[in-house]
């Protein structure tokens, strides 16, 4: 085993988990609003929009999340809508990680009692009000978990969207491979990194579950 090599491309290193962060980042922020009103749009009275949410959701969650970028990158051009590689993946990841995130946020809404609600209405609260104030924050609370175990595996999932030639890390190890011929080199680092950053994010998202809701630390 020789690792010196890499070191020359350390910088293609850097630039690469840059882009994997930026890419996760974005995908999960852009998934979690689509979470979010896809979850209110389950729990609302139109049969429709439940009809097609539902849809979304079953369609997303039960094909390979590949496809998904394949067809936004390969197939969407031919209707006129030509993405580069990176707003390519975003938008599947996005829809990717939003299919998973509306099940999970509308468990959360479920999770709230109905006596909370009636008690917000007979305060004078708006219905726009009581979902802002009473249902949404213990809601998103009670999601927190399973949102951010999600996060980790969007962050891996990333690695997918090399196949477009998006310049994340798992690109730039592909590239590296073939200048060192040094494979297990390569990836034995690339999955440290990988390693590193979902390690990172867990422990911040711990950090963040204690302080901001207060959640005792587990024995």
């Amino acid at each position: 085993m020789n690792f010196l090599p890499l070191w020359r491309y350390q910088n293609q290193l850097i630039d690469g988990a840059i882009v994997t962060l930026e890419l996760t980042v974005i995908s999960a922020l852009a998934g979690l609003v689509i979470g979010i009103a896809g979850a209110v749009a389950l729990k609302g009275r139109i049969t429709t929009l439940r009809w097609l949410v539902r849809g979304y959701i079953e369609l997303f969650r039960n094909t390979p999340s590949l496809i998904q970028i394949f067809i936004v990158f390969f197939v969407l051009p031919n209707f006129g809508l030509k993405l580069p590689a990176f707003e390519a993946a975003a938008v599947a990841l996005s829809l990717y990680f939003g299919a998973y995130s509306v099940e999970i946020i509308r468990a959360g809404l479920d999770s709230i009692p109905r006596s909370q609600v009636e008690a917000g209405q007979c305060l004078g609260l708006s219905g726009w009000q009581v979902f802002r104030h009473i249902i949404l924050p213990p809601a998103l609370r009670n999601a927190y978990p399973a949102v951010t175990s999600q996060f980790v595996l969007l962050l891996l999932g990333t690695s997918l969207a090399s196949q477009v030639a998006a310049d994340e890390l798992f690109h730039v190890a592909g590239f590296i491979e073939s200048r060192t011929y040094r494979s297990f080199e390569v990836y034995a680092v690339i999955c440290a990194v990988y390693f590193a950053m979902a390690m990172s994010f867990k422990a911040l998202f711990a950090i963040i579950g204690m302080t901001a809701f207060r959640w005792p630390r587990r024995r």
